[in-house]
């Protein structure tokens, strides 16, 4: 079930672009390497991150990204940044499910699950699973809350 952290082994699953979307990844990146030197500068990626997703990167993020490519190049190959769009958008729609699953279980709208809440959710989703396993879960921490707006 989505409610729970990546502490307790959820993992986003594997996500492909449709074949508009890839189009307009690799338009994006065509249009930012305004010089068609084959890559992405820092400045270029951040302002590709832009159009594709609505905010500047920070130094954090641009930084991480940018010591993750080839070194023998000066940016960003467009398989590379194909591949970082694509880790993006499904990090991205993992976020929207968990919020959203919270939301259908936080019936207080109060931003947090107790453990009554917790246990109904569980009612409904794992009826037979045993109250001992949903306290040990909930008592581990390996929930997390998702505040409203996240």
């Amino acid at each position: 079930m989505a409610m729970f952290c990546s502490q307790a082994g959820a993992r986003p699953r594997t996500w492909e672009a449709s074949p508009p979307e890839h189009k307009k990844w690799v338009e994006v990146f065509k249009a930012c390497d305004e010089d068609n030197k084959g890559y992405l500068s820092r400045e270029d990626f951040k302002v590709a991150v832009v159009m594709l997703f609505g905010y500047k990167p920070s130094k954090i993020e641009a930084d991480s990204v940018m010591s993750s490519v080839d070194p023998n190049t000066s940016g960003i190959r467009l398989k590379e940044f194909l591949d970082i769009v694509r880790k993006k958008k499904e990090a991205q729609l993992y976020r929207n499910e968990v919020r959203h699953i919270f939301t259908a279980f936080d019936r207080h709208y109060r931003g947090y699950l107790t453990l009554e809440d917790f246990k109904k959710a569980f009612k409904q989703v794992a009826p037979k699973l045993s109250e001992r396993i949903i306290l040990e879960v909930f008592s581990a921490g390996l929930v997390s809350a998702v505040p409203r707006g996240a």
